[in-house]
């Protein structure tokens, strides 16, 4: 059988859902995991996308900020919301899905932006998301016997050379600092997690999935940055048959800085 899952930050569901529903009628991904859906549990869209046969929905919202989400075709259960740091941000939601005869525990995440000073004595948010990345360290892919793993989300870090536009421009920017890009390839090595987006890409390859507001020709100036990941437990990687980057989405009507990027497996 075929399995998708797509992570993508959307930057405000409900202002964004048309661009939500103009992705799912063309691209019907089996399970969509959001990110920064900016609203409580209450007040988040189910209607359209139950409309549009994702009727299975888990949640972690929380008012003007952060918030997580799980839209499924498929099944789900074994829901589980895990408070990071213990500040009571909404920015982790897990869930297991049945594809087949696999059983997949998916981890959906949105890790703190981290601000603009990468320096945690003045920057109290830069301090906050180290701690975070610290204690996402302890989670392995290897989740019990006959379940396997798929972590996704806007991680708020581009961890190779070729994962941004500029190496040397962007080593004192946050989301390209050393310690940072140490620190997440830590908690891939630690938990036995493989990077899918890199599995058949080389690191010598520009992969992009962010594109920041503030450039006016997005497009033609291409100064991306590789903050959306998708990564599994080492047993699903030989199922997996392509990444999908949906560069075009950029582009639509009141567009997120962030791409969907989608992860297709034949089991």
């Amino acid at each position: 059988m075929t399995f998708s899952i797509t992570t993508w930050n959307i930057n405000s569901v409900r202002l964004r859902m048309p661009i939500v529903e103009q992705f799912l009628v063309r691209y019907q991904p089996d399970v969509l995991c959001l990110q920064e859906t900016k609203c409580p549990n209450g007040e988040f869209p189910l209607k359209p996308l139950k409309a549009l046969g994702y009727e299975h929905v888990m949640i972690h919202g929380q008012k003007g900020y952060h918030g997580v989400a799980i839209a499924s075709k498929l099944p789900l259960s074994e829901d589980h919301r895990q408070d990071y740091c213990g500040v009571g941000d909404a920015r982790h939601v897990s869930a297991i899905v049945e594809a087949g005869s696999r059983r997949i525990r998916v981890h959906n995440f949105y890790v703190p932006a981290g601000g603009d000073e990468p320096d945690r004595s003045i920057n109290p948010k830069f301090g906050h998301k180290l701690d975070f990345i610290e204690e996402m360290k302890v989670l392995k892919s290897n989740s019990g016997p006959g379940l396997s793993s798929i972590l996704v989300g806007d991680l708020n870090i581009a961890p190779l050379e070729n994962d941004v536009w500029s190496h040397k421009q962007l080593l004192k920017i946050v989301s390209h600092t050393p310690v940072e890009t140490e620190g997440l390839l830590d908690v891939m090595k630690k938990g036995d997690w493989l990077d899918l987006m890199r599995l058949n890409v080389p690191d010598s390859e520009k992969i992009y999935t962010w594109w920041s507001y503030r450039a006016k020709e997005w497009d033609v100036a291409n100064r991306g940055r590789r903050l959306d990941h998708i990564w599994s437990s080492p047993d699903l990687g030989p199922s997996l048959n392509k990444i999908e980057i949906l560069r075009e989405a950029r582009g639509w009507n009141r567009p997120s800085d962030h791409v969907p990027v989608t992860a297709h497996f034949k089991f």
